[in-house]
């Protein structure tokens, strides 16, 4: 498949750019995770302690932090391969981690009955799977 360089260009911009967005989302959620663990800690298990999670909120708290945590750093390490050496393979699986780690939010949000909350999730999730497609799709070794 021979591409224009305008289309190359494209590509190359929209796996970038997706990346960072993710790295940026997740490390800023991540690391406040693990900078303020206890208000975290505290707010979540208020938030879900007439739910059927309550007794869990412990262990989805560490499991969060580390998906987000993870899918920051793999979306950021990502857009750094894409930069420098045109290669989205990490990025795509900053992407599908990302997509794993906003199933759970989700989840976690339905099943504590914050209907708004979880609504608010659906744009991200669904930038994560333009993610998955983008930097799953097209390599740009040409660039």
């Amino acid at each position: 498949m021979s591409m224009h360089i305008s289309d190359l260009l494209t590509y190359w911009l929209l796996q970038a750019l997706v990346s960072l967005f993710l790295a940026i989302l997740f490390l800023q959620s991540g690391i406040d995770k693990i900078v303020d663990r206890r208000g975290n800690l505290d707010y979540l298990t208020e938030h879900f302690a007439r739910s059927p999670l309550a007794k869990t909120v412990g262990p989805m708290f560490l499991t969060m932090t580390i998906l987000e945590t993870l899918s920051g750093l793999l979306s950021g390490i990502g857009f750094l391969f894409i930069v420098f050496k045109h290669d989205p393979d990490v990025a795509f699986c900053g992407a599908v981690l990302s997509a794993v780690s906003l199933c759970a939010l989700f989840f976690g949000q339905r099943v504590g009955k914050d209907y708004a909350g979880a609504a608010v999730l659906v744009p991200y999730f669904l930038l994560a799977l333009a993610a998955i497609w983008i930097t799953g799709t097209v390599h740009l070794v040409t660039i």
